[in-house]
């Protein structure tokens, strides 16, 4: 009775239980006019079924507004379908590139892509490679080969796919798609000393996660002193602050006035040749007449700037197609022919050389 005693209570607690119901999967195949299994199968592989079939139970899906449940799929299957990336800094477009080459073909296939960045930081990274482990993924990408050995332990644990990138190493925790930081960094030298550049100091900021940077310093350390044997080389660097144009532009001032007979600068990254490039410019300093300059990278900016900058060319989103169609594979569960990839550079000779 209602509390007026004038008849049965309204079910208005059932009419909102039935009105904030989840769409089930059934309540979709009942749209689609088809079995509970066929959407199952449809939503977990869409060329499973055919394009009239597949057109039904996308607009059955739309029409309900279903919302399919993820964690009850990869439950079930013991797949997660994601797989997570790790990069040092979100504010590089190189990076970038990378990842859009790696979503390129991972996405299409049904694999969603977790996002974390290190900030060059090896205990961050350690942190993120624990607290992705933990969320299952099926896949691991991560820019970088040196690691600390416990982060280098849980991904060995995981036992899924690892792929790292962007570096080489005789050694990979899994598979591998990168390159030589140092052997590109010694063509710029070779190519400076065959254009007739003697005094060449090196510029760049090494933070101490940083290893590819630590490798292009060894690479012009290596080749500076095959080239001139018994020669103190130049040194300019900084541990600190954001990779910005204006950083660059510190590190040419240092170079000025620490190493004024210098003929050319090898710095280490696009974005810090740029800013001192442009300062240049403003200075009144000729290039490459009265001082050469090189970047690393082969950034968007590179071949606009006056004179362009000569550079190594890195195929970034080349490094994140390989590494998406390695970890398909062993994720699909087949066998890895080649677990190496050598995605090799490319060093651009313009006109600031």
């Amino acid at each position: 009775m209602s509390e007026n005693g004038r008849g049965p209570a309204p079910r208005a607690v059932s009419r909102r239980r039935s009105a904030t119901r989840a769409v089930t999967m059934a309540d979709v195949a009942q749209a689609a006019e088809v079995s509970t299994q066929t959407v199952s199968r449809a939503l977990r592989d869409p060329r499973s079924v055919g394009p009239e079939t597949l057109a039904r139970i996308e607009k059955a899906v739309r029409e309900t507004r279903y919302v399919q449940n993820y964690a009850a799929s990869h439950l079930a299957s013991n797949r997660s379908m994601t797989v997570a990336a790790i990069i040092p800094t979100i504010s590089t477009s190189i990076f970038a590139e990378t990842i859009q080459g790696l979503t390129d073909v991972l996405l299409p296939e049904g694999y969603q892509v977790f996002l974390g960045h290190t900030d060059y930081t090896t205990a961050r990274e350690e942190a993120l490679v624990r607290s992705l482990a933990g969320r299952r993924p099926d896949g691991f990408f991560i820019i970088g080969t040196k690691h600390t050995q416990e982060a280098t332990d849980i991904l060995k644990r995981t036992g899924v796919p690892v792929v790292e990138s962007w570096s080489w190493t005789p050694r990979p925790i899994d598979l591998l798609v990168g390159f030589s930081n140092a052997a590109a960094m010694m063509e710029v030298v070779d190519h400076l000393v065959a254009r007739g550049y003697r005094r060449l100091t090196f510029a760049g900021m090494i933070k101490p996660g940083d290893h590819r940077a630590k490798d292009r310093l060894k690479g012009f350390l290596d080749a500076h002193g095959r080239h001139f044997p018994g020669v103190e080389p130049r040194v300019v660097t900084t541990t600190s602050g954001p990779m910005v144009m204006e950083a660059g532009v510190e590190l040419l001032e240092r170079v000025r006035r620490d190493h004024p007979e210098t003929d050319a600068v090898v710095f280490a990254s696009d974005v810090l040749a740029s800013g001192a490039l442009l300062k240049c410019a403003a200075l009144g300093v000729r290039v490459p007449q009265d001082l050469a300059i090189t970047g690393f990278g082969n950034y968007d900016i590179a071949a606009h700037l006056v004179p362009g900058l000569t550079t190594i060319a890195i195929a970034s989103r080349t490094i994140g197609m390989e590494a998406a169609r390695l970890l398909l594979r062993r994720m699909q569960g087949e066998e890895v022919a080649a677990r190496m990839v050598d995605v090799g550079f490319q060093l651009l000779a313009r006109g600031s050389t």
